[in-house]
């Protein structure tokens, strides 16, 4: 899944989708607790409601999922013990992936919740990774590629702009320190780490 660093170049869950729903006009915050420290977010479930449900079903584990590792069908929080395995300084951190290698996720895609509202023109904004629309080959139509995957923004970055959904921001002082903290964190070959920033669990409160 890619996230793309500047505008010539990030590297998947149907959902339901709740428009009049018990989402509508809600606060929702989920706090990511990582060997870091802990990050809060405030949830976007009025602008992008399929995302925000698929996150939260896979945090908590109310949504199936297929381990790409084993091909088994899962109904544990997906998000537990995957680590943030991309890391690119003055520009986002990148988890979700429970392979941890950028190239897995729940074994289902769902499309793009681009919202005219929301913009990547500040930092901390937290949305899909994806790997771009894919055509079937068939009918010709074009989908989306979300799962999983998902990144943090640390600085404003317009290019991103329709092109991956935002579904959240980081709430506090205290959450933003630790997401410059993993920021800054040493990496190697392919921008991942050289020691795991892991999640250790989700909890999501509305």
């Amino acid at each position: 899944m890619f996230v793309r660093r500047r505008p010539s170049a990030p590297a998947m869950a149907s959902a339901q989708v709740y428009v009049s729903g018990p989402w509508k006009n809600v606060r929702m915050f989920a706090t990511l607790h990582t060997t870091s420290g802990d990050i809060r977010i405030e949830l976007y479930p009025n602008h992008a409601p399929k995302t925000v449900e698929n996150f939260v079903g896979l945090a908590t584990g109310t949504t199936a999922w297929t381990d790409p590792a084993t091909g088994v069908e899962r109904t544990d929080p997906l998000y537990n013990g995957v680590i943030f395995h991309r890391v690119i300084k003055d520009f986002m951190i990148q988890g979700g992936d429970p392979l941890g290698q950028g190239t897995g996720g729940p074994g289902y895609t769902f499309d793009d919740e681009i919202h005219p509202e929301l913009g990547f023109t500040e930092p901390y904004l937290l949305a899909m990774a994806n790997a771009g629309l894919r055509r079937d080959p068939i009918t010709g139509k074009a989908a989306g590629t979300n799962g999983s995957q998902f990144f943090i923004t640390t600085v404003a970055t317009a290019w991103l702009t329709g092109k991956h959904t935002i579904f959240g921001k980081v709430a506090d002082d205290a959450s933003r320190a630790v997401v410059d903290a993993i920021i800054a964190v040493p990496t190697r070959a392919g921008d991942r780490p050289v020691q795991d920033v892991t999640i250790t669990s989700i909890t999501v409160e509305d």
